[in-house]
């Protein structure tokens, strides 16, 4: 894993629009981290706060034993290493090459007073982590291995807005959903052949499924389908390539 005296400053203005938080880090200098680079250590003094221009990132926390678990994964305008104490309680590592901004966090505390917008986003958004959290621990608890996975993709399907609204996109590898979901690497990859056997997904490019049933997979994942709107596609028929 390489070190964050990896992250170099990225030269000319970037095709990411402005998202969220953005017009706040305007002035900040535009960084990059390669993958595998540790933008912030699980202990470090947490001076600064992070928003992701491009790119993704996963947050992870490393147990005594050596085991890592992996509380989530963060993209495009997401803000990381919000902390209430002096110390990152997680890690923050690039799953590929990523461009960030960084802001101090009193400088950020002090922008935050003057722009009461911004502060309601930002309440807004820590109320999302906290039921991201309790849902996380519901899965982990209550859910088998198939209801887990489809449970995970609903949630990277919501992620996938200016698509269309059918692919869903996994940057990170077999590894990182298994320490994510409590599973093996073994599990995850039967488990996603499985759902292509069943016609629920379609292999896509090498990062990428599609959802031949948005309703099948919310079912599968023990989710309300209420709100799952279904239009099977004509192709979900041919749904018998296995995943590689």
């Amino acid at each position: 894993m390489q070190a964050v005296s990896n992250i170099h400053s990225l030269e000319g203005p970037l095709s990411q629009g402005m998202i969220d938080f953005a017009p706040l880090f305007m002035r900040q200098t535009v960084e990059t981290a390669q993958s595998g680079t540790t933008i912030f250590f699980e202990g470090d003094a947490a001076r600064h706060v992070f928003r992701i221009v491009r790119g993704n990132v996963r947050i992870c926390r490393f147990l005594p034993d050596g085991r890592r678990l992996i509380i989530g994964f963060l993209g495009a305008g997401d803000l990381v290493g919000l902390s209430f104490r002096n110390r990152y309680m997680f890690a923050g590592e690039a799953i590929d090459e990523v461009a960030f901004t960084r802001m101090n966090k009193r400088t950020l505390e002090e922008e935050l007073q003057l722009v009461p917008d911004f502060r309601l986003q930002l309440l807004s958004q820590l109320r999302d982590e906290i039921s991201a959290a309790q849902d996380h621990m519901l899965l982990l608890s209550h859910k088998n291995a198939e209801q887990r996975v489809c449970t995970f993709l609903l949630h990277r399907l919501e992620r996938s807005e200016g698509r269309d609204g059918r692919t869903i996109s996994l940057p990170m590898v077999r590894a990182d959903i298994a320490d994510h979901l409590g599973m093996t690497i073994e599990t995850v990859s039967r488990t996603l052949t499985k759902l292509v056997a069943k016609g629920i997904l379609l292999p896509a490019d090498k990062h990428q499924f599609k959802v031949a049933s948005r309703l099948a997979l919310a079912r599968t994942a023990d989710e309300d389908p209420d709100d799952v709107f279904e239009d099977e596609d004509a192709g979900a028929r041919d749904a018998g390539t296995r995943y590689q």
